[in-house]
C-alpha cells in the first residue's frame, strides 16, 4: 500500500473500523481455536487442517495490517461542507446515459470503499477520473470495452 492519503466517508471509516475490530476480536480467537484443534491431531508436517488454518491466519493478519495502515492515513470527507459546484470525492452525481437516456446515480468515493453494486465508484476508476472537477451540464466520455460511453452530468449533491 502506498503512502498516499486514504479518502473515506464517515460511513466508509466506520465500516473499516468495524471490520478491523471484528478481525482482531473474533477472527483471531476463532483461528487460535482452529490452530489448537489442528495441533491436537499431531504430525504437523502432513496436517492439512493445520496448514489451512496457518494460511488463513496469514491472510487475516495481512488484512489487519492493511486496515491499520489505511486508518492511520484516513482523510475523512465531510459532505456537509463540500463545494457542490464541481464533482469531488464524497459528492453524489446524477448522470444521464446519453445513448440510452437513463439516469444513474453514483457516489464518488476513495478506492477503499468503492462498491459498484451499491453505486459507489472510486475517483480512480475510469468514470471517476472523468467526473472529478466537472460541473453540471458537462458531458463526460468514458472508454469502456464496448466503446465510448457518454454521460451528461445532471446534478451534483451531498449525500
Amino acid at each position: 500500500m502506498s503512502n498516499e492519503e486514504v479518502f473515506l466517508t464517515k460511513e466508509g471509516l466506520a465500516k473499516l473500523e468495524d471490520e478491523l475490530r471484528e478481525l482482531k476480536e473474533v477472527g483471531r480467537k476463532e483461528l487460535a481455536a482452529r490452530l489448537k484443534l489442528a495441533i491436537s491431531y499431531g504430525d504437523l508436517k502432513e496436517n492439512s487442517e493445520y496448514h489451512s488454518a496457518k494460511e488463513d491466519q496469514s491472510f487475516m493478519e495481512t488484512r489487519i495490517m492493511i486496515l491499520e495502515k489505511m486508518l492511520t492515513k484516513a482523510q475523512i470527507v465531510d459532505s456537509s461542507s463540500m463545494d457542490l459546484s464541481t464533482v469531488s470525492v464524497g459528492t453524489v452525481v446524477i448522470l444521464n446515459d446519453v445513448e440510452f437516456a437513463e439516469k444513474i446515480e453514483y457516489r464518488v468515493v476513495g478506492p477503499a470503499e468503492a462498491d459498484v453494486l451499491n453505486n459507489k465508484i472510486s475517483y480512480e476508476s475510469p468514470l471517476g477520473k472523468e467526473l472529478i472537477g466537472k460541473k453540471v451540464g458537462d458531458v463526460i466520455a468514458v472508454n469502456a470495452p464496448m466503446g465510448v460511453i457518454k454521460y451528461e452530468l445532471l446534478e451534483i449533491k451531498a449525500d
